[in-house]
Order: structure tokens, then sequence, then C-alpha cells
């Protein structure tokens, strides 16, 4: 990875209006299109292959800088049947560790707890952003942590409590406590089953004003209920590493709803690449199918980087 000083507040390379502006949260218009308070519009549109467009996304790149962020399940690895059965390849390991020194930052941004990120990818020159961006730190001598969720562990943990308490042994339910948010995965849970399921611990999230519950692929979450999300933290590691200036091409890969936060956010600064096996609207400008594409993107963007230009 690229040293370059380092600070914790850069000066405005940009005007402190545009900066407030690329924050801004994006709201759903009935007629499916996204609309940013600052009047920029995003088209919810079936995107193209990154693979077959990715002479485009070359253009966009030339003479910028790349900087990469990542999901983890889904994007990184194949969608598996529990959380604890992810497990990253050493192929993709190997392109990571590869791409991290060609860019200025190279990032983790998933749900999952950051030492958890830390532990199965094993790549100190990265940046990780566990709890879906509320737990942020970079390698060594590069000022890049935040806890955003700091002060809502105690409720998290009371609030896991209630659901083990509740749902203990459940057949299929498996239950997360990430210190910073927590989450129900019932991908096996019986399916007549799920309804009551999903009843009760709405009931139970009531008891937890505190915290959001969000939903993502079989999955239910309760998070910190403050202003943060993916796309949030991916702008305040960019702003971090003094990387939100035009020299900079963002480019976020992933493939949970949460990840609909980073595609807002680098709307019109960056580039969106939505993992999915079939067509569907996206605010990401590309898309592709699985895990093993996404490693063929990287293997190109690998290479278009080691070419002198």
């Amino acid at each position: 990875m690229n040293q370059r000083p380092q600070r914790r507040a850069v000066p405005g390379k940009r005007p402190l209006r545009e900066r407030r502006h690329r924050r801004r949260v994006l709201s759903k218009t009935p007629a499916g299109v996204e609309l940013c308070s600052g009047g920029i519009e995003i088209s919810l549109s079936n995107a193209p292959s990154a693979i077959s467009r990715f002479p485009e996304i070359m253009e966009r790149l030339n003479p910028k800088r790349l900087a990469a962020f990542f999901d983890f399940d889904g994007t990184l690895t194949p969608i598996v049947s529990r959380p604890d059965q992810a497990i990253l390849s050493g192929l993709m390991r190997n392109r990571l560790e590869r791409l991290a020194p060609l860019t200025p930052v190279t990032a983790i941004v998933s749900g999952r707890a950051r030492a958890d990120l830390e532990q199965r990818i094993g790549i100190p020159s990265l940046v990780y952003a566990g709890c879906h961006g509320f737990d942020i730190a970079g390698p060594q001598g590069r000022i890049v942590e935040r806890q955003e969720g700091r002060g809502f562990d105690a409720a998290v943990g009371r609030a896991a409590a209630a659901l083990h308490a509740e749902f203990g042994g459940m057949p299929g339910l498996v239950i997360e406590d990430k210190t910073y948010c927590l989450a129900l995965h019932y991908r096996h849970v019986p399916p007549p089953r799920v309804d009551a399921l999903r009843r009760r611990v709405d009931a139970i999230a009531a008891s937890f004003p505190e915290l959001r519950k969000m939903h993502g692929k079989k999955i239910i979450e309760l998070r910190p209920d403050v202003p943060w999300d993916k796309g949030r933290a991916v702008l305040w590691i960019l702003e971090t590493l003094g990387l939100d200036g035009g020299g900079v091409l963002p480019i976020y890969f992933g493939d949970d709803a949460t990840d609909a936060d980073a595609f807002r956010a680098l709307a019109g600064i960056g580039i969106g690449i939505y993992i999915s096996r079939t067509p569907e609207p996206t605010m990401a400008d590309y898309r592709l199918r699985n895990s093993a594409e996404v490693g063929l993107v990287i293997e190109r963007l690998i290479a278009a980087l080691e070419t002198p230009p």
C-alpha cells in the first residue's frame, strides 16, 4: 500500500458545501429514482456487466488512482450456509495482497465484526470496516480508526441476551453478537416458522429504541440507530486519508442490501459494482454475477495498474 502523510481532518480540497453535499442521504421516490437533496438523480436500472464494460471503467480510472472497497460475504467469498463457513480462498487473498500496494487504500467494508474480518483475511495492509462501518481501523502507521458504535455495545449485548433467551435452540437460526451490532441468520430456519420468528424479533427490537432493525439476505440485524452506514464509512475513510479530491476514483464491490448505501454515497464520484446472479434494479453502475467474476475484475485491475501509462 502506498504510504502518504496521514491526518484525521483534511483541509478543504473541495469546498465545504460540496463536501457536505456528498454526504447527503438519498431518498427513494415511488417512480424508482433515487433523489439526492442536492438534486442528483440516480436511476434504478439493470446494470451492465463490469467485465464486458471493463474498458469503460478504465477510461474513468485513467489517470486517477484507484481506491478499492469490497464487501466480504458474497463478494470476496461465495455465499455459504452458515457465516462461520465463509473462507477466503488463497487465490483471492493473493489478489488482494497484489492489489493493495497499487492503491492508496484497499478496504473491506462488511457487516462482520472487524476482528473476524482481520482474522479471516489476514492482510495487515488493508483497512477493515466492520459492523457496516461502525468499527473501522487501518494498518499500523496510518491514522484510520473510528468506533461510531461505541457506547451502544451494552444495548447490543442486552438485545443479544433477549434474543438468545427467546430463540435459543431454534433449528437453523444463528445469532451473532458483533459488539456494535448483532445479526440473526435464518437461512435454514424451517419456512413455516419464519413469519413467527420475524414477528417476535419485531417485538423484541421495539424494546431497544436505541437500535435500528435492518434486513438483508436471509438476515435480520440490529445496529445503533444513528446516521451512519457503509456509504458514510467509505466517505470518511477517503476524507481521513486525504483521498477525497478529484485524483482518486473509488470503486465499491458489494452484493447486499446494505451496500446500496455505498453505491449512493459514491454516485457521481466513483463506481459501484453490484454482485448478483440475476439482473435486477440497482443503484450500482455495473454488475458481476459472483465472487469468481469479482476475482477476474481484480486481476484486470492489477494488470492495468502494473502497466506503465
